[in-house]
C-alpha cells in the first residue's frame, strides 16, 4: 500500500519526521495507538474496520485494523525510535536490512480521507435483490439464501434458500443476513 523508493528510505539517524509502517502485536492495533499518542512528537494513524460478523452468540459490530497488524506513525526516526520502538503494544518499527522506508504523506491523507476523521470507517451491508447471503439468525441460521426482494418500510428481505431439499422462500429481518461469503445461486 505504501510505495517504497530508495529516495524515501531513512536511516536510524534521520533528523526529519516521515510517516513509518510499525507492526503491532496481534490484535492490539488500537493499543498500540493509543499509548503512542501520549507520545510528544508522534502522530498517529490507525485505519480500521467496523462491520457486523456471526459469532457463536449471534450478530454482533466487531471493529478490526485495516491493516492487522500495523499501524502508521509520523515522527523523527533519529530522535523517537527507542520511544515509539518500545511503545506498548508495539512489536517494531517496519525495517528491511538496515533501511526503514517511508511512506508519502499523500497515502495517508488519501487513507484519511477514506476512513474519516475518526479513522473507523463502517461498512454497513444493505441486502440487494439477487444478492447471495447466509443466514445468520433465527431457524435458517447457516443456510445459504438468494435476496428476492428488500422490503425497506418493514426493515425486511425476502429470500430464497434451499431447506430439505425443496426451494423455500422466506421474510427475514434484514440484521439476520449476511453477505454470502461463497455465494452460490439457487435458481
Amino acid at each position: 500500500m505504501y510505495r517504497l523508493d530508495s529516495s524515501q528510505c531513512g536511516a536510524a539517524g534521520s533528523s526529519q519526521a516521515a510517516w513509518y509502517c510499525l507492526q503491532a502485536k496481534h490484535k492490539h492495533e488500537h493499543i498500540a495507538a493509543a499509548h503512542l499518542r501520549e507520545l510528544r512528537g508522534v502522530i498517529v494513524f490507525c485505519p480500521r474496520l467496523r462491520f457486523r460478523r456471526q459469532t457463536r452468540t449471534g450478530i454482533t459490530w466487531v471493529t478490526e485494523a485495516l491493516f492487522p497488524g500495523y499501524l502508521f506513525a509520523n515522527f523523527v526516526l533519529g530522535r523517537m525510535y527507542r520511544a515509539v520502538g518500545y511503545a506498548h503494544g508495539v512489536r517494531c518499527i517496519v525495517r528491511f536490512a538496515n533501511r526503514y522506508p517511508t511512506i508519502d504523506e499523500v497515502t495517508v491523507t488519501q487513507l484519511s480521507h477514506h476512513v474519516g476523521e475518526r479513522e473507523i470507517r463502517v461498512i454497513d451491508y444493505e441486502p440487494l435483490r439477487g444478492d447471495s447471503v447466509k443466514v445468520a439468525e433465527g431457524a435458517f441460521a447457516g443456510l445459504d439464501a438468494v435476496v428476492t426482494q428488500t422490503l425497506p418500510a418493514r426493515d425486511r428481505v425476502r429470500v430464497l434458500m434451499e431447506f430439505l431439499g425443496r426451494k423455500v422462500e422466506a421474510e427475514l429481518e434484514r440484521s439476520a443476513v449476511l453477505r454470502s461469503e461463497a455465494g452460490r445461486e439457487i435458481s
